[in-house]
């Protein structure tokens, strides 16, 4: 059995994974009203990650026999003045997603919860790709966002991603 403190943070981290997804979402929608469908395109497969994320947490917690407790989804309170405004709110949340993944860390390792910390190892390491995407994301926007047509080739690969299935195995 998982130790409670661990368990109740990943429960509310479920919650926080849903919430990501929302607000990425959020900021598909402000990018599909501004036109910019390979930005949308982007976000909308960074919800479907964020989403998995809270599916691959509620497993765990299911397979060590914790009941998983929903919580409301807040609905993202941003507003957006320009294309720009949703890349660095983006990486202020991976960020903060990140602090929050190294509390639930922390408290498995606290109580030697190695199985915990195995599991978690995933989700720190996707953090870390999390952060630098979104990191570079901001600085191609710096570079060619300006430039009709740099904006134009930036969004067009945005719009070439692929959304690729999470492999960690629980």
């Amino acid at each position: 059995m998982l130790d409670k403190k661990v368990s109740d943070l990943i429960n509310e981290q479920i919650t926080k994974e849903f919430y990501s997804a929302y607000l990425y979402l959020d900021f598909s929608n402000y990018y599909y009203d501004q036109g910019l469908d390979g930005f949308a395109h982007w976000y909308d497969i960074q919800a479907q990650e964020e989403r998995d994320h809270a599916m691959l947490m509620r497993t765990y917690l299911l397979n060590n026999g914790v009941k998983v407790e929903f919580d409301v989804v807040p609905k993202p309170d941003k507003t957006y003045s320009t294309p720009l405004d949703p890349l660095e709110a983006g990486l202020a949340h991976e960020q903060e997603v990140t602090r929050l993944i190294n509390c639930i860390y922390r408290a498995a390792k606290d109580v030697d919860d190695f199985r915990t910390m195995q599991c978690f190892d995933w989700f720190v390491k996707e953090q870390g790709e999390e952060e630098k995407n979104a990191d570079d994301l901001i600085k191609k926007y710096k570079l060619f966002g300006g430039d009709p047509k740099g904006l134009y080739a930036l969004n067009q690969e945005l719009l070439a991603r692929v959304y690729t299935v999470p492999s960690l195995v629980l």
